[in-house]
């Protein structure tokens, strides 16, 4: 039996750090380098510029990981806004022959059409989708198509009438209006 005092084997069975070594070497013993004490100023001036200089280039690069990550997130975000905006504009174009269907049965004088049509336009409304109403403004070929074109005064080109309703898509022509074009 051993006294506390004697140094003898560790009864946990560990093995102390002044004696394990990887291969052939010893394990670095941080406290077996120079103390301050013998460095000299310079040395330690040195040394502290280094240490400074390094934490700065692992500070930069986190920043700009960071500026990276936070410039993909955004892009991200945007395409997936884009995409579902392009999803949503190809259903609601899919639905513009109801509404062109309803627009036809109120022209012959169905009133029966009016409430699925306000009901149906009203909802696709608030979604982002508005009508194109050109009549009697100058004919702008970026949200109208012209199929019909009469003579008139020699001014400026006008609607004169709507062939067939154009829309909007949150801002962005979905389908041109077909005009009738008094020149």
């Amino acid at each position: 039996m051993t006294d506390a005092g004697t140094a003898g084997p560790d009864p946990s069975g560990d093995v102390a750090p002044d004696d394990v070594a990887v291969g052939d070497q010893p394990v670095d013993d941080p406290t077996s380098g120079p103390t301050a004490a013998e460095l000299t100023v310079e040395e330690l001036v040195a040394e502290f510029e280094r240490v400074v200089g390094e934490r700065d280039q692992f500070r930069d690069a986190y920043q700009r990981t960071a500026a990276d990550f936070d410039n993909f997130r955004k892009v991200a975000q945007r395409r997936q806004v884009d995409e579902v905006t392009r999803a949503l504009g190809s259903f609601v174009d899919r639905l513009l022959p109801v509404l062109d269907a309803c627009d036809g049965a109120v022209a012959h004088g169905s009133s029966e059409a009016v409430p699925i049509m306000t009901a149906l336009l009203g909802a696709l409304e608030k979604e982002g989708l508005s009508r194109v109403d050109p009549i009697g403004e100058p004919f702008d070929p970026t949200v109208a198509e012209a199929v019909v074109h009469e003579p008139g005064t020699g001014g400026e080109h006008v609607v004169s009438e709507v062939l067939r309703t154009g829309y909007l898509w949150q801002g962005k022509v979905l389908r041109p209006a077909m005009v009738k074009v008094t020149d």
